[in-house]
């Protein structure tokens, strides 16, 4: 996971900076959708693993 999460930030840093900055300016209903999409692509993926391992 960590791997992931710092990629963006290493090899984009100006727009990885830009996004965070805009995200912060999220309502909490916004940033609670955005991790509900980030739970379900999580489990998405975790289901496509177990399926072809």
């Amino acid at each position: 996971m960590l791997l992931l999460e710092g990629i963006f930030p290493f090899l984009f840093p100006r727009q990885w900076r830009e996004t965070f900055n805009r995200i912060t300016r999220f309502s909490d209903g916004q940033i609670r959708f955005l991790g509900l999409i980030a739970l379900s692509c999580g489990i998405l993926v975790l289901g496509f693993v177990e399926l072809f391992s």
